[in-house]
């Protein structure tokens, strides 16, 4: 369509309006409908929290069941050195070289 071309509208008269306006009933009835199911989603939605924090809680308390054992275990080598890692990447274990 370019700049100089118009639209053209139809003209709708007051009586064809009006046959095509909704009877108040039917629009009193729909809304009556789509409030009952915004309560339906609001219910869902509800639910839905409670599933999630029930199952979170259901979670930690399964998991505090367990107790946590640490163990700590220095690693040394055979004479008393210990290993590190060097800057090189490499470990240096801090025994002496022998010749084999």
């Amino acid at each position: 369509m370019s700049e100089h071309e118009s639209v053209v509208v139809p003209y709708v008269t007051h009586e064809e309006r009006d046959a095509a306006m909704i009877p108040y009933f039917a629009h009193e009835g729909e809304m009556a409908r789509m409030e009952r199911v915004c309560r339906r989603l609001w219910v869902v939605v509800i639910l839905l929290v409670v599933c999630l924090v029930g199952s979170n809680l259901a979670w930690v308390i399964y998991e505090n069941q367990f107790e946590d054992i640490v163990i700590q275990q220095d690693a040394d080598t055979w004479d008393g050195g210990s290993n590190y890692m060097n800057g090189t990447g490499e470990f240096s274990y801090g025994a002496r070289e022998t010749d084999h």
